[in-house]
């Protein structure tokens, strides 16, 4: 059998790269790379700018040329950095020598020393790590769920008052709406949105060991801790003034649990829509070519909802295997988070997979109201919990002597069938007021939904 010619293998590079491609711009090798060499051109902006060493800050032109070393960085830079980290054997180092190279082509020779001065590896790599996940997060992912929530949001407003059986225990319970169903996972999602766009990324920029060491003999009179504080929040980040090596990726761990956090409540809700499927109260619209099983022509199945479960259950392996492998280091340091952090894109890819596969699912079905009619009317007994409920109030205002209440509707209703006519007959005998008589006698399964409606209009 002769080899396949190159093959992604990963199906998120392969299958899926459509609905997930935009999170390579940042979470991939190469965008990783472009953030280096972001990071090492403005710290040596930086120096020349506040004069150090005896530098000169750079004209306009020459430090918009050398900016677009960044912001034209394109297939000539990846294949350059690849022959050089073949070289170097290790990819900071070759990402300084492409650096230096532009400098030596803008005539910049000067102030070469200045590339990647002071700097560990680590520095320019948390510091490239947290720009391409916030940027990954803010511009790609953190906007689809809150796509995803706006269409949740406008299904529950137009299923506002939709009467629906609810099943607690997986058993018939106390109706609600259907839309109030949806606006209970809209108000969970905007409150972990919320958490995660106020997230913090930091950042440190402090040397070997984070000591500053190098910086204090090469300038002992410069205030280091001010300038590598200046420098990283310049950058958008927030300064991490006490580390080892490396950042300590505590922001990390946060950020992936949060992300993490959102991807089961979704998985929450696509199993409750498929649920929902199932018992006949969505109806899914046949798309157009699409075939739902290879011998039962009949089939529609729900494949949104299941890539999405499946999807956001490989999501959370990675975010928390991130979470929990990246807060441990080996003294100052060890390379676990080299491997580890290359992971990233993987983890949030999946979860951008599924948020995908929800929000097209969110599109191909229909509410049958009459499933949820036909449901409601074969199970009157759940106004037992009314009745009972009117009779212990009635008892408390001095307007009825029964005994007790749960014990009686419970003695009518569990286990057991109650239709319409029944249960009328039975609310008649009771010794209530006449009042309270009337509500229960016009109060219907679909009818008693409470505040549910109202409810859906508090997410505003």
């Amino acid at each position: 059998m002769t080899s396949l010619p190159p093959q992604p293998l990963s199906p998120l590079d392969g299958r899926y790269r459509v609905a997930v491609s935009a999170l390579g711009d940042y979470l991939s090798e190469a965008g990783l790379n472009r953030a280096r060499v972001q990071v090492e051109v403005e710290w040596l902006l930086y120096l020349t700018s506040h004069r150090m060493f005896g530098s000169e800050p750079l004209s306009e032109a020459q430090a918009s040329a050398l900016r677009a070393l960044v912001t034209d960085f394109g297939q000539d830079e990846i294949d350059r950095l690849a022959t050089l980290e073949a070289t170097t054997r290790h990819d900071v180092k070759a990402v300084e020598y492409l650096v230096r190279e532009k400098l030596r082509e803008l005539g910049l020779d000067a102030i070469a020393e200045l590339t990647h001065f002071a700097c560990t590896s680590e520095d320019i790599n948390n510091l490239s790590y947290a720009l391409t996940v916030k940027s990954a997060v803010s511009q790609i992912w953190l906007p689809k769920l809150n796509s995803v929530v706006d269409a949740l949001h406008a299904r529950s407003l137009e299923m506002r008052d939709a009467s629906m059986l609810a099943h607690t225990h997986g058993q018939p319970a106390t109706p609600t709406t259907m839309g109030k169903e949806f606006a209970v996972f809209v108000y969970r999602l905007q409150r972990i949105a919320g958490q995660i766009a106020a997230g913090e990324y930091l950042g440190k920029f402090s040397g070997a060991t984070g000591t500053f060491s190098a910086h204090a003999v090469a300038d002992p009179s410069a205030d280091w801790p001010s300038i590598s504080e200046e420098f990283v929040t310049s950058l958008g980040l927030t300064w991490n003034p006490l580390t080892t090596q490396i950042e300590s990726h505590d922001w990390q761990a946060e950020l992936y649990g949060r992300v993490a956090h959102a991807n089961r409540v979704l998985h929450n809700l696509a199993t409750d829509v498929w649920t929902y499927i199932s018992l006949g109260y969505f109806r899914q619209i046949p798309q157009a070519g699409a075939t739902g099983s290879s011998t039962m022509p009949h089939k529609i199945n729900p494949i949104r909802f299941e890539n999405a479960e499946a999807n956001l259950e490989l999501s959370c392996a990675v975010l928390d295997s991130l979470a929990s492998t990246l807060v441990t280091s080996r003294m100052q340091r060890d390379l676990t988070d080299s491997t580890t952090q290359r992971n990233i894109g993987v983890g949030l890819g999946h979860s951008l997979l599924a948020l995908d596969n929800i929000q097209r699912g969110l599109t191909e079905i229909a509410l049958d109201e009459d499933a949820l009619t036909r449901d409601l009317e074969t199970n009157w007994e759940v106004l037992g919990e009314a009745i009972q409920t009117v009779i212990r109030a009635e008892v408390t205002a001095g307007r009825s002597s029964i005994s007790d209440p749960y014990a009686l509707l419970k003695e009518l209703t569990r286990g057991k069938r109650v239709d319409r006519e029944g249960l009328a007959e039975f609310i008649r005998t009771l010794d209530i007021g006449e009042g309270a008589k009337a509500r229960l006698l016009a109060l219907t399964p679909a009818g008693y939904v409470g505040l549910a409606p109202q409810l859906v209009d508090r997410l505003g």
